[in-house]
């Protein structure tokens, strides 16, 4: 074992416990030094002495994962000089773990924190998952679902808080802050009150107390996160108030104690009749929330899905990001494969946030540049749970570790990323890695073919969103038409059509309204389209969609065959739980083939021009 020296803190601890058995390691060195900003860090080897100086105690934390990582990786530290600092500060998973113990839009066992409607868990367990999400650079999670149940609302209590405080002791040493998903109907639910009105004064009062209640417990709580007026919860719009009054009231309760609110921008009709062909959501989360710029007290933070709609396979980047100069965002993703393959399909989340990051939000900017501006953090909903593989599908556990590593590091790449997981993983073997690396990195684009052409969405089953119902949400109250008929498909979302494109900068909304500037892979999106309408590589738009959804079903068919060729590098139980998922996900690729075929085939009456097998 190395020699470890210096700062005698949690991280000198970790280091020691880590790389036990590391003996080719140089001496190494922990200090603290106040030139570094907090939560950053080097790494640089002086003479005999590996030297990890942190500008906290937490950067010193992770400092020692990042040496650890790269020594699982047989990565040379000859000339190690390695300086990092993360992006932004606020770097989040929002769990969806209900209080009976179950997640919402989990796919991973049962709730690491809840049993039986009261905060319970395996403390072994629970340290093991700090530290895994400490190792990618997670600093604040919540613990309940943001469809918060009267259960739930109740750890605002002392009775449940007590219960909290010790979950929020296993996460401190790991730097890591808990935030608590409340009630908008607290007041009334557990305050006793007639109503959660937010601007009077007893709705006021119950907040400054729930707030004294709570950080007398939980001193360093991050704050709470809310999701008000949305799919059938009670908010301020209910009552007749605006967003900023429902946000304010909790802001300044919080205020004393430094807690933020993160409020969900997540509202929208969700009772639509589907005849109205004006009403149109992707526009909402703009509509409720620009003309509230400046309004929102300071400790407010907005939290803005990257999507206009809904976690969706494919589509652009909401226009509110960065559009609101006067209140700090949270740019929220799904780590949770919700309409992305469930954690049976494999999906590549890594390659898909490379391309919201990579979005123009301007003729000279991505989304990038708003981070540390507009946008002060970065949030995804978990995908964890108590399998013992965490995640469900071992593969899908890259998905956690791109999102802590892209919220920690925007600009890095989707196969670096993956590259990195798989390394940590199973071992550098290359064999191994570079097959499954490029497996990995043509999932997302092998999903999509088989599932969404062109952007449509929302062809999947209601309710369980996993496998095809091509019209299941196409009368129904939610908001997510494709219109398709026998002669056309799609929305036009241009300032002709719902004027959605009318949110964008000007750069951004030409580009999405001019069909030869508008990226081919989201035209259904934005227009309406014939089905004989010519992409660029002169196919139809009909055969585009008969030829992505065989291409999908084949590929997905060679990701069994690629994995079965690394079987000899792979442990056994690896091998055959991702082998049982790769099957299962060839029998749903197959099945959305079939069926998104012949619907299209029913549609228009014209056949494959490849003469391949459509069903009737």
């Amino acid at each position: 074992m190395p020699v470890v020296s210096g700062a005698d803190c949690f991280a000198f601890t970790e280091c020691k416990r880590l790389l036990q058995g590391f003996n080719s390691i140089p001496k190494i060195n922990l200090e603290i030094a106040e030139n570094l900003l907090p939560e950053s860090f080097s790494i640089t080897l002086k003479g005999e002495y590996l030297h990890i100086t942190g500008g906290d105690e937490a950067g010193l934390l992770y400092g020692v994962y990042k040496l650890y990582s790269l020594v699982r990786r047989n990565i040379k530290l000859e000339n190690i000089d390695i300086t990092e600092a993360p992006a932004v500060s606020r770097r989040i998973l929002n769990h969806w773990d209900n209080a009976n113990g179950t997640v919402e839009r989990g796919y991973a066992g049962k709730s690491l924190f809840w049993r039986n409607n009261r905060i319970g868990y395996d403390l072994e367990r629970l340290e093991d998952y700090a530290r895994l999400l400490a190792s990618i650079g997670i600093n604040q999670i919540s613990v309940n679902n943001v469809n918060v149940n009267e259960a739930a609302a109740k750890l605002l209590t002392n009775e449940g808080l007590e219960d909290l405080a010790k979950v929020a002791e296993v996460f401190r040493p790991f730097n890591i802050k808990l935030i608590i998903s409340v009630h908008f109907d607290s007041p009334v639910i557990i305050g006793g009150l007639e109503t959660s009105d937010p601007v009077r004064e007893d709705v006021a009062q119950f907040w400054r107390d729930a707030a004294a209640r709570v950080y007398k417990k939980i001193p360093d709580l991050a704050g709470f996160l809310m999701k008000a007026d949305s799919e059938f919860r009670n908010g301020p719009a209910a009552l007749g108030r605006t967003q900023d009054e429902g946000a304010n009231v909790i802001a300044k309760a919080l205020k004393p104690y430094g807690g933020t609110i993160y409020w969900r921008c997540f509202i929208y009709n969700c009772t639509q009749d589907w005849r109205d062909t004006v009403t149109d959501r992707p526009k909402a989360a703009y509509d409720y929330f620009y003309p509230l710029d400046g309004k929102f007290d300071d400790n407010v933070i907005i939290q803005v899905k990257n999507g206009p709609v809904d976690f969706q396979v494919r589509e652009p980047n909401s226009p509110l990001l960065g559009a609101m100069k006067q209140t700090p965002q949270a740019l929220e993703f799904q780590v949770a494969q919700e309409y992305t393959g469930h954690a049976i399909d494999m999906y590549n989340l890594a390659v898909h946030w490379e391309e919201v990051f990579d979005h123009s939000v301007d003729e000279k900017r991505d989304t990038r540049a708003l981070i540390n501006n507009e946008v002060t953090a970065i949030v995804a909903v978990s995908n964890t749970g108590d399998d013992n593989n965490w995640c469900g599908h071992l593969l899908s556990q890259a998905n956690l570790h791109a999102f802590g590593r892209m919220a920690w590091n925007p600009h890095l790449k989707a196969e670096e990323i993956t590259r990195e997981w798989i390394e940590l993983t199973f071992g550098v073997q290359p064999k191994l890695v570079q097959p499954l690396l490029e497996m990995m990195l043509k999932s997302r684009n092998t999903y999509e073919k088989y599932t969404s052409p062109l952007s449509i969405g929302f062809m999947v089953t209601p309710h369980t969103h996993y496998g095809p119902d091509v019209e299941g949400y196409e009368f129904s109250k939610w908001g997510t038409y494709h219109r398709a008929n026998n002669n056309a498909i799609g929305i036009d979302r241009t300032r002709k059509g719902t004027g959605y494109t009318a949110q964008y900068t000007d750069y951004v909304r030409d580009m999405y309204e001019n069909l030869e500037t508008c990226p081919e892979n989201m035209l259904l999106f934005f227009h309406r389209l014939p089905y004989d309408y010519k992409l660029k590589n002169g196919q139809t738009l009909l055969q585009y969609i008969y030829n992505t959804r065989f291409e999908g079903a084949e590929e997905a068919e060679t990701f069994i065959q690629t994995w079965d060729s690394l079987k000899e590098y792979l442990p056994e139980e690896a091998y055959i739980s991702v082998a049982e998922r790769l099957k299962r996900q060839l029998a749903n690729a197959i099945e959305w083939r079939d069926i998104l075929n012949t619907y299209f085939y029913r549609k228009t009456g014209k056949p494959d021009q490849k003469g391949r097998y459509i069903h009737p």
